[in-house]
């Protein structure tokens, strides 16, 4: 498929829908936010027919602006940004206003995503714009509470982008009076040289009245059952693709994991903070493999996993039910060309969510290979009734599936893999620490500077 990377040319929508299904059907309708780091990604890339054929739900695959058309920010008036999640909205007041044609009930929507997908749930979740507009959420291995995906002052990013386009920056309006004379594509290229900097969410006043963090913490988001969850070590690809040092698959040094914290935590000057974190995580012993296992780790932690947690604990203590999940199998056409320590990674839940097993549509993988073993399938059919049944009633529980547990004072998760396992406290020994132990360290350390002034 050809693709472009970036266009405005984007409010379309992708629908699947039942063989069976006749205009006021009244079906459960599942709508997808695609993943990509509010930079790239398209509806296209993913295909409903198979989700929506066994589950008999209308599936509908939204599209957004990404990137600085999506994201671009002067943090005031003059651009307040956040425009790709305003293009969310527009698309479910869309499903509410026509769905029924295609059979579906604009009375039982389910929004799902995964990734910057997922934080687009878990952000419309947040936004007053959105209330009313679906019924249920699933937030898959992203969500509001991720910092790596706020912009919380985009201003300095827009001069940057401002200067190299030969504008005025001399105020905001001036920034974007300039930048909006300028063709679509020149502004494009402009910002693709500009990788180390993100376009991300913006609290606007509009979309997002406050922080997300605020408003999670005041319980100010639609109340709606919520279901959230992460794979068991998300990292893989990331570390791979951008953060890690050549050689990093046979192991790391206590200084390489060092300076890869550092891009992420950029505020924790003190050696005696980064020393803490890096005992928890990585021990003592300087085993090199142990180093790049608990830096795999940590950054999961960081990015993915201590934020999914707290968003849940949020919605949990707000009264709403929660269904808390993480993703334990790796498939198997993927694991054969990813180092042997990889567990299930980012985004290798997607394919069974949309029952990639059973596809013959327009995506195809290009191998020869066997798709999936016999017991991945029955895992496909598996993950497909849970995410089918939260559509319907709101729970994913059903006859025949293991039963999932409601997220509640004893924390307790569903492990989604070839055998379906509850559990308790994911990640809870490093989502104490950093979440408790650590600040109360920092508080200490800073106490104990002021009183020796």
């Amino acid at each position: 498929m050809d693709i472009p990377d970036v266009s405005e040319d984007c409010l379309y929508l992708n629908i699947y829908v039942p063989a069976a299904a006749k205009e006021n059907s009244k079906l459960p309708v599942m709508v997808w936010i695609h993943g990509g780091g509010l930079v790239l990604g398209a509806a296209s890339m993913y295909d409903g027919s198979v989700l929506a054929a066994y589950q008999n739900v209308v599936v509908v695959g939204i599209q957004y602006r990404v990137g600085i058309l999506g994201f671009f920010s002067t943090g005031d008036e003059h651009s307040p940004g956040n425009y790709g999640l305003l293009d969310q909205v527009a698309a479910l007041q869309w499903v509410q206003e026509n769905i029924h044609y295609f059979g579906g009930d604009p009375g039982l929507v389910t929004i799902f995503g995964e990734s910057a997908g997922g934080v687009s749930v878990s952000l419309q979740l947040l936004s007053p714009l959105a209330s009313g507009l679906f019924h249920h959420a699933i937030a898959e291995s992203g969500t509001a509470a991720m910092d790596a995906i706020l912009s919380p002052d985009p201003l300095p990013i827009a001069q940057i982008v401002g200067n190299m386009s030969g504008c005025d920056i001399t105020s905001p309006k001036t920034i974007v009076d300039c930048i909006m004379q300028l063709p679509a594509e020149d502004i494009i290229n402009n910002s693709e040289k500009l990788k180390m900097f993100q376009f991300g969410v913006s609290t606007d006043g509009v979309f997002l009245p406050k922080s997300p963090e605020q408003l999670m913490k005041n319980h100010e988001f639609t109340k709606v059952p919520f279901m959230t969850g992460i794979t068991d070590l998300e990292c893989c690809w990331l570390m791979g693709s951008f953060l890690a040092p050549p050689g990093w698959v046979d192991g790391m040094d206590r200084e390489e994991v060092l300076s890869i914290l550092s891009m992420f935590r950029p505020k924790d000057t003190d050696p005696r903070i980064t020393e803490l974190i890096l005992d928890e995580y990585l021990g003592t012993s300087g085993d090199r493999i142990a180093n790049r296992d608990g830096c795999i780790e940590l950054m999961g932690d960081l990015i993915f996993n201590i934020p999914a947690i707290r968003t849940a604990n949020y919605h949990r203590d707000a009264g709403v039910p929660v269904y808390l999940y993480e993703f334990q199998h790796a498939p198997s056409i993927l694991q054969k060309k990813r180092p042997s320590f990889t567990k299930s990674d980012h985004g290798d839940d997607i394919p069974f969510v949309f029952g990639l097993c059973f596809s013959d549509g327009h995506i195809k993988l290009q191998s020869e290979d066997v798709i999936c073993t016999e017991e991945e399938k029955q895992l496909a059919l598996t993950v497909m009734e849970y995410w089918g049944n939260f559509a319907r009633t709101g729970s994913p529980n059903g006859a025949g599936l293991v039963e999932w547990p409601l997220y509640g004072e004893k924390e307790e998760y569903l492990g989604l893999g070839l055998q379906q396992r509850p559990g308790r406290k994911l990640k809870a020994k490093h989502f104490t620490f950093m979440t408790q132990t650590l600040p109360e360290k920092i508080q200490a350390l800073q106490e104990e500077e002021h009183s020796e002034l």
